[in-house]
């Protein structure tokens, strides 16, 4: 009986040790899990951006927006979106179809491909491949070695297993509360973005003829010339 009674409390104790860690960890994460009482979970990550951008500006290819955060995370952007669907872009991504992608309520993760390379792009690929209103692509030139992105919030990062990446996704991706878009698709169709030929990144800085990023706001200048697409839009 005394034997009997040792296996069963060892059972016991084994059962806790495995189960208690894993409890802990659900517990840590719901704390990254949008609700009412919590509606922007990412005010608790260390190191997480914020600004505030009027949503719905449209601005039409070859058009430049000036923006003022490298990589962007909101303001003006090209009327179509780039296909956000769990969608890994090998090659650099025009900046102004994935910002619409941002206001749709996607995360955007983004790599400087001269500090990210090997095993440390195929970590951040797991984490977006096949997964909705999820998009990567290689950034040039980033200030910090990872960057990810949603509307109006950004996170830098020095290490793919950053646990953080994780948490910026689960707070932020269809958030309805911190994207102006709730319910917008991610995919894209014929003739509007072509994922697998999508437009070209451009390094080079935005000339004078770029459009501002008080477009939008209540102070924005006059509207261009008559044939310019730039304007409200509600996709």
């Amino acid at each position: 009986m005394i034997g009997a009674a040792v296996v069963i409390i060892a059972l016991i104790g084994a059962i806790a040790y495995n189960l208690v860690p894993k409890i802990s960890e659900r517990t840590e994460a719901q704390k990254y899990v949008p609700s009412a009482d919590n509606p922007d979970p990412s005010a608790v990550i260390d190191g997480v951006e914020k600004i505030d951008y009027p949503a719905g500006t449209h601005v039409q290819a070859p058009q430049r927006v000036a923006y003022d955060q490298t990589p962007p995370m909101g303001g003006p952007h090209d009327q179509y979106w780039a296909t956000c669907t769990g969608t890994v872009y090998s090659e650099p991504i025009r900046s102004e179809n994935a910002v619409h992608s941002l206001e749709h309520g996607a995360v955007w993760i983004t790599y400087d491909p001269q500090k990210v390379t090997g095993d440390e792009v195929s970590t951040l690929e797991a984490k977006v491949d096949g997964q909705p209103y999820t998009l990567m692509s290689p950034y040039p030139g980033l200030p910090s070695p990872i960057s990810v992105q949603s509307w109006g919030h950004r996170l830098a990062l020095d290490d793919s297993e950053d646990d953080r990446l994780a948490q910026f996704i689960t707070a932020l991706r269809r958030n309805p509360n911190t994207h102006p878009e709730a319910g917008a698709t991610c995919s894209t169709t014929p003739g509007s973005f072509d994922p697998s030929a999508p437009p070209p990144f451009d390094a080079s800085a935005p000339g004078p003829d770029a459009v501002p990023m008080t477009v939008g706001q209540q102070s924005a200048p006059a509207a261009p010339a008559t044939g310019s697409n730039l304007g409200p839009g509600n996709g």
